[in-house]
């Protein structure tokens, strides 16, 4: 019966048409900073929160890549302290959000976004961050962490700060609408792999593993469902909800391997988020089953995909079967088919796995040769 914290900095505003409130939520200061990105103001999403803020001074920002980088982040925070901005907007996906974190603390506090990696090391408070998600994935609007990538490096750190939550999460199913099939599964598979580590984690506690079940039951039977039909407004209501749930359960608990492993290809490949993810999925619960068989039958019966008399054993294994399944159904692709894979770099992508920063909350104890078998035993899975 361990002592634990449970701290949700994040006022959020849920529901269809929330977009349409933000200016609502401005309390102090006259200078908006928008993080967004080309594709996010393509679609005129950016356009819309304009119009919304036309008695404010705004500056857009929307250098942000997939994966964001270092470099990024810095150009943005010289421009965010240039600006002098009171709030910082950050309107898209994951890697916008967590671009916006970053920028905050570069606004405030100079320097670069890996001097402020690891748990606690933001030395104040930054400017107040607006997060406006337009993806069911990271649920980055109610975390206080912000992935980077080294582009020197080619690796990925995290800054972890209470700092850097979002003091408001303003999440619209509506922004998902328009998502295309490809992109709605890999964050969708984000979301779920989030809710998934949640619960198995050595850093879990009793309110964590409630909201990542409740997460799981929002994501898993709307994730095929989002994918073929993008306009299925129940579906994409569900996900988006699922997906922020999601985020407030590992941000309270961790993540695990799967996020290590991810994390190291997508630094060295810049391989999305939430394909690699799902790639490494099934081989991290087959390995991590028997540090907790009841905590990873709990999720195959909270799924459905077992008959109420299956033991633990038979749960898991179903349970490792259907997250292959469901990757070849939303059309995932395999880590073996990626063309910039190399097997030389295994070697490579193991050390970077071991030494994430979230090797130490995997529910099973793993070592560098543990974390290469998988990567070979996912490549050997065609």
């Amino acid at each position: 019966m361990e002592s634990f914290d449970f701290n949700l900095p994040t006022k959020i505003y849920c529901g269809n048409g929330s977009f349409q409130n933000v200016a609502e939520h401005i309390k102090e200061g006259n200078r908006i900073f928008i993080v967004s990105d080309p594709g996010i103001e393509k679609l005129g999403f950016v356009d819309k929160l304009l119009q919304q803020l036309e008695n404010y001074d705004v500056k857009v920002f929307t250098n942000v890549k997939p994966n964001p980088k270092d470099t990024d982040c810095i150009e943005g925070g010289n421009s965010a302290r240039d600006f002098d901005a009171d709030y910082i907007i950050a309107l898209g996906g994951g890697s916008v959000i967590d671009a916006a974190k970053a920028i905050a603390v570069l606004q405030v506090h100079g320097k670069r976004p890996q001097d402020f990696a690891g748990r606690g090391q933001v030395p104040s408070a930054v400017k107040p961050i607006i997060a406006i998600p337009t993806t069911a994935g990271t649920g980055a609007e109610v975390t206080r962490s912000s992935v980077i990538t080294d582009t020197v490096r080619k690796i990925k750190f995290t800054i972890k700060d209470v700092n850097i939550a979002p003091v408001v999460a303003i999440v619209d199913p509506e922004l998902t609408y328009g998502l295309p099939a490809p992109l709605t599964a890999s964050t969708g598979m984000d979301a779920l792999v989030h809710a998934i580590e949640a619960f198995t984690c050595k850093r879990a506690n009793p309110v964590s593993d409630g909201l990542a079940i409740q997460a799981i039951k929002h994501i898993y039977p709307n994730l095929r469902k989002a994918v073929e039909d993008g306009s299925n407004k129940e579906a994409r209501y569900h996900m988006m909800i699922g997906s922020t749930i999601a985020g407030m359960a590992f941000s309270h608990a961790d993540v695990a391997s799967v996020h290590c492993m991810a994390e190291a290809i997508g630094g060295l490949y810049d391989t999305p988020h939430g394909v690699a993810n799902s790639m490494f999925l099934p081989y991290v619960i087959e390995y991590n089953a028997m540090a907790d068989i009841k905590k990873h039958a709990t999720i195959a019966r909270t799924m459905g995909i077992v008959k109420e008399k299956a033991t633990d054993e038979e749960a898991t294994i179903a349970l490792v079967e259907e997250m292959k399944q469901l990757a070849k159904d939303i059309l995932i692709p395999s880590f073996a088919s990626l063309k910039e894979i190399n097997i030389a770099d295994f070697n490579y992508l193991a050390t970077s796995s071991f030494e994430n920063g979230s090797t130490q909350s995997n529910a099973r104890e793993i070592t560098h040769e543990d974390y290469l078998q998988l990567f070979n035993k996912a490549y050997a899975e065609k």
